[in-house]
């Protein structure tokens, strides 16, 4: 059984499309490309695919994963094209590897993210940043099934800053724009928890809804803060028996 993993993103109107409308849009994909794909047991067999850390509806998104299992060897690159043909623009299929490594979901521990506030002033996002930066915690609520939950999302940001807009790129309007890395952590902290965060600590309230896209997600590195791809184990793997041919030629008998 060959095992592929896939980098696919979630782009422009497609944003909004939810974990299940993905769900089914891919299996779709799955049979108009003829993947041979391994199904589980039982009454309702279904195809063999794992999920890691879906973004949440209404964010875009560069960075979301998933993995296949097949029952014959496919070309990863072959196989990505032809999904990528598949489904409809703005769910790309951006990269796979085939899986030579455990532990995918154990190398997401934290993500990249950007967010685009439209009307704010970039002096106000950098005393909001500079205040939710200094505080030991923020605290703040999230409807749950149970209820209202407080938690703190202070702890779980890894980096907080403002980001800086092409200066080519012509504006009429004022747009701040954070970049934010926040570990994945229960209970999850989002985008969205650490804008209520700005709005508690020092009353920053875009007029609109932001904008917010995932960057990347992967392993955190940190003593840097950043965030590395979590398919290179795969790809170094992948490339270890080339390295090792010559130097077992070299050693074999005249």
């Amino acid at each position: 059984m060959q095992r592929i993993r896939l980098r696919y993103t979630k782009r422009g109107r497609l944003r909004f499309t939810s974990h299940r409308d993905f769900q089914r849009a891919f299996e779709r994909a799955l049979r108009r490309a003829e993947v041979p794909m391994a199904y589980s047991a039982g009454f309702t067999p279904h195809p063999k695919v794992s999920y890691a850390n879906a973004a949440p509806t209404g964010t875009g998104s560069e960075a979301e994963y998933l993995e296949i299992a097949l029952t014959a060897a496919r070309d990863p690159e072959k196989l990505r094209i032809l999904l990528d043909e598949s489904l409809p623009t703005g769910l790309d299929v951006v990269d796979a590897v085939e899986a030579r490594t455990s532990g995918l979901a154990d190398r997401l521990t934290a993500s990249v993210w950007e967010l685009r506030l439209d009307g704010v002033d970039p002096a106000d996002a950098d005393r909001a940043v500079e205040a939710f930066n200094q505080a030991d915690a923020v605290e703040v609520q999230r409807m749950a099934k149970n209820g209202v939950r407080t938690f703190d999302a202070r702890a779980a940001v890894v980096q907080l800053r403002t980001h800086s807009e092409p200066a080519d790129r012509p504006t009429d309007q004022p747009c701040a724009i954070l970049r934010l890395v926040v570990r994945h952590v229960t209970p999850a902290v989002r985008p969205d928890d650490v804008l209520s965060g700005l709005r508690a600590v020092a009353d920053l309230a875009p007029p609109v809804p932001a904008a917010v896209t995932r960057l990347a997600q992967g392993l955190l590195d940190e003593e840097t803060g950043t965030v590395t791809d979590p398919l290179a184990p795969d790809r170094e793997a992948a490339q270890a028996p080339t390295t090792a041919e010559p130097a077992a030629a070299a050693k074999a008998p005249a």
